[in-house]
């Protein structure tokens, strides 16, 4: 039994649009506000968590911290007590000694007197100034401490509530936990939480020509990279990936395996035959199954891509050119399977820096982007393009730690010129 929420659906035809060409963000709107999660949701431990979608948000049952505390070893003080105003040395008796996990409720600190107390200590009532011990001399038996004078009123206290009040959220909704959202969470009890689940991933090339990695290369053939590059961005996400091999170009044998994987996958990925040549089936198969389209996105590389649904299971088919399969994850798939899991549509990070390339000629109307990095001269920041751009270029995947995007109105680009760079980090692709 599924725990999906009905209203959780995609269109019987989602990817349905009237352009003969989408422009990057006409394509992400029709993306953005038709694709829902499909991910069932399930209650796992907190310490499995990290990495995955959060469907629903604890709020703070308590305040972080639950009370006042010390935020070093040293000594708590009353302010008031201190020499001339802090002016000057003070020497002071020790009335008690707090460690860290004392009881919560403390005897009040006696006027004109010091408690030594260790980081995470309970605040006596009273005190409201904590003092290094580092800043602290004593006498041989450590029952007076002589203060340093130029202390400023409530120095290193950790006030409750200052992290978190009572009834705040403790990570946002519908967000994948990083660890730093598991420690939020750990600090406030939890200990289980509901996440939407994984979803399970078909990936699959096509094309005669392709063999995998380990078997024998024939004249003509080449081995197939697509589905391991694939695979591998995959890793990222909260999604478990199979893949299904290779489909011959022969109609009976693609539709037989498609129509498999829609009844078994939540999402299914293909790479190349995804064209109107003879030897393409991929569109026919889609169509006689269910939906296709044939998306003309005015971007650079990665202009054909095809979409298609069969009943509730969408289906990214992507060009055949390692380079134009990589930037169609990083613009379309990477943060539809964020969505299709659960998790809010994120918006891609995007650095503005000064071009360290010149294009003397670009066409317009189309988004470009390019592989390449930041180089810092002479104070500088550039963003540098690797010096060939081909799509079937694996070299300039490697070379690349992030793209370089030039918008759809620049007919050039003049070095100095300011341009967009997306950190691949974000599509898991460092």
């Amino acid at each position: 039994m599924s725990d999906r929420p009905h209203n959780w659906r995609l269109e019987d035809d989602c990817f349905v649009h009237d352009r003969d060409r989408l422009t990057y963000e006409q394509a992400i709107a029709i993306l953005r506000s038709r694709l829902k999660p499909l991910a069932d949701i399930e209650t796992i431990l907190l310490e499995n968590a990290s990495g995955r979608i959060l469907q629903d948000t604890a709020k703070a049952p308590r305040p972080i911290p639950a009370f006042d505390n010390s935020a070093v070893d040293g000594y708590a003080i009353a302010f008031r007590d201190l020499s001339d105003g802090a002016n000057a040395q003070t020497q002071l008796s020790v009335s008690s000694r707090i460690p860290a996990g004392a009881q919560a409720v403390m005897p009040k600190l006696a006027t004109g007197t010091a408690a030594r107390i260790f980081t995470g200590g309970v605040l006596p009532e009273g005190a409201d100034t904590v003092v290094m011990q580092e800043d602290c001399r004593t006498t041989e038996t450590e029952d007076v401490v002589l203060i340093p004078a130029g202390l400023k009123k409530g120095s290193n206290i950790r006030r409750a509530g200052e992290d978190l009040q009572v009834g705040a959220p403790l990570t946002g909704l519908h967000e994948r936990l990083r660890p730093a959202d598991i420690a939020r969470l750990a600090s406030a009890g939890v200990h289980q939480v509901q996440v939407f689940g994984e979803l399970r991933v078909a990936v699959i090339s096509n094309g005669n020509e392709l063999r995998q990695p380990g078997e024998a290369l024939p004249p003509g053939a080449v081995f197939d990279a697509n589905s391991k590059l694939l695979t591998s961005l995959a890793k990222h996400l909260p999604v478990e990936t199979v893949f299904l091999g290779i489909m011959p170009d022969d109609y009976e044998q693609v539709k037989e395996l498609i129509a498999e994987a829609a009844r078994d996958f939540d999402v299914i990925i293909t790479s190349g035959g995804a064209s109107k040549g003879d030897a393409d089936h991929l569109q026919a198969v889609l169509n006689d199954l269910g939906k296709s389209h044939m998306w003309q996105l005015a971007i650079k590389p990665g202009r054909p891509m095809m979409m298609g649904q069969i009943g509730q299971t969408p289906i990214f088919a992507l060009p055949g050119n390692p380079v134009a399969v990589f930037i169609c994850w990083c613009l379309f798939v990477h943060p539809s399977l964020l969505r299709l899991g659960g998790a809010n549509w994120p918006t891609p990070q995007r650095i503005t820096v000064p071009s360290g390339f010149e294009i003397s000629k670009k066409k317009p109307d189309r988004r470009e982007f390019y592989r390449g990095w930041l180089e810092t001269h002479d104070g500088i920041t550039q963003g540098v393009k690797f010096d060939r751009d081909g799509s079937g270029l694996i070299a300039g995947l490697q070379a690349a730690t992030g793209l370089l995007e030039i918008p759809e109105e620049a007919t050039s680009v003049a070095v100095g010129e300011l341009i967009n760079y997306w950190p691949l980090s974000q599509f898991g692709a460092d």
